[in-house]
């Protein structure tokens, strides 16, 4: 049991660690959503494309 609670900490710590950066936020790494040709766009996913990319708009121009 301790194993797994070890293995937990250890996986999640990692996860948290990959997200950390030196520098840079989130205009340096976020491009604009776009649909692949093989995607099914839905109303629902449509939208949450425009939310996304008009985010991208307002936060970074």
């Amino acid at each position: 049991m301790k194993w797994i609670a070890l293995a937990t900490l250890m996986s999640v710590s990692a996860l948290i660690g990959g997200c950390v950066t030196a520098s840079g936020n989130y205009c340096d790494v976020a491009k604009a959503v776009r649909p692949s040709v093989d995607d099914r766009l839905t109303d629902g996913t449509a939208r949450q494309i425009l939310t996304e990319n008009e985010k991208l708009a307002k936060l970074c121009g």
